[in-house]
């Protein structure tokens, strides 16, 4: 017989349903602590959506609604809505469970159920509690009796920042991270789409900025200086840029651009050796020759580019495609395979009539 006698006092109970609900009430009044996770805003299940039980037919929510006062009002219960079980480790009696708990978008602590937000909000999408029958508005309580009563954010689309950004970065989610001092963690999230932020946060032109919707109230969320807010902070910390399993593939890029240093940078991470070739002797393509030093101060850039170098990527200057280095001779030499990235350093025709006149030039 085991002499082990800790005392495990607490249990976890999936789905808020009326069985989940059941189990959770007979186990609090037992003295056990209960955590009970539901994926939706609130607990109940389907049967806050039936009118009548069977066999009895009785009333649903009469039924169901002391059950829902009781649970959130008892000392021993832990409601965890909007919540999902990522895994589970340990063995019987000493588990540890990983949840994900999505952000609901009001603070529960302060909404008070009273509605107001809804009456107001412009967005209409369908209501999966009466089966997408009617609509319902983006903010939104399940249900009147809905526990618990506050309200919650359906934010299911992309927001416009991220959708106009050419990369298509998480900016709300940085700029969140930011609200709340979490520089190091806002620039992980920056650097999983953008390898270049302390570049981009001088040089880009912020079409994210123009469709910020704060703007219809005051004035855009200054998303660009926030982004060289937190690359600059980078030279204080040093960020822990994880590598997955080494693959034993070699990738050439022809081209130290933004592109290049991009498709590099994304590469090394997978797993991929690495090797940049760029015709200049200096890397960083347009970045280096075609912005001049008060817009894009040369130590960012070489900054930027060492962070890839500390990766493992490696760059070799002064190495043009051409007669001297074929893609042919690429292929030879190991490389599974080429990226062509040599940009457009002269600009493109716009074929009008009087483009070619004296004292008109092309960029």
């Amino acid at each position: 017989m085991s002499n082990d006698k800790r005392k495990i006092g607490a249990v976890m109970v999936v789905g808020g349903g009326i069985g989940g609900i059941q189990a959770s009430l007979d186990l609090a009044e037992s003295g056990f602590k209960v955590y009970l996770v539901e994926k939706s805003l609130s607990i109940g299940g389907v049967m806050a959506q039936l009118d009548k039980t069977f066999p009895t037919n009785d009333c649903a929510m009469c039924i169901l609604s002391p059950k829902l006062v009781e649970c959130g009002r008892h000392r021993n219960i832990q409601m965890l809505t909007n919540s999902e079980v990522e895994g589970v480790e340990g063995e019987p009696g000493d588990f540890k469970v990983r949840i994900r708990k999505h952000p609901r978008f009001v603070d529960l602590a302060k909404c008070t159920g009273c509605g107001d937000c809804a009456e107001v909000c412009p967005v209409e999408i369908p209501n999966q509690y009466e089966e997408n029958l009617t609509n319902r508005k983006a903010i939104y309580r399940p249900f009147t009796q809905a526990t618990p009563s506050a309200f919650g954010i359906d934010k299911r689309g992309i927001p416009s920042c991220r959708a106009t950004c050419p990369l298509h970065v998480n900016v709300q989610g940085y700029v969140a991270l930011i609200s709340k001092g979490k520089l190091k963690e806002a620039l992980e999230l920056i650097r999983e789409k953008n390898p270049l932020p302390g570049i981009c946060g001088r040089v880009c032109t912020h079409p994210c900025e123009d469709e910020c919707q704060r703007q219809k109230v005051d004035e855009p969320v200054a998303i660009d200086l926030l982004k060289r807010f937190a690359a600059d902070y980078e030279k204080e910390v040093s960020l822990d840029l994880k590598i997955e399993k080494e693959k034993n593939s070699k990738v050439a890029i022809v081209g130290s651009g933004p592109a290049g240093l991009t498709a590099a940078y994304d590469l090394r991470k997978m797993g991929y050796e690495v090797t940049v070739f760029e015709a200049l002797p200096v890397a960083g393509g347009m970045l280096a020759v075609g912005i001049p030093g008060y817009r894009l101060p040369r130590d960012i850039l070489r900054k930027e580019i060492g962070i890839l170098e500390k990766l493992g990527v490696e760059i070799r200057l002064n190495a043009p495609l051409g007669e001297n280095l074929t893609v042919e001779d690429l292929k030879n030499d190991g490389y599974q395979a080429v990226f062509i990235a040599t940009g457009a350093h002269v600009s493109t025709r716009l074929e009008v009539p009087g483009e070619d006149l004296k004292g008109v030039s092309h960029g």
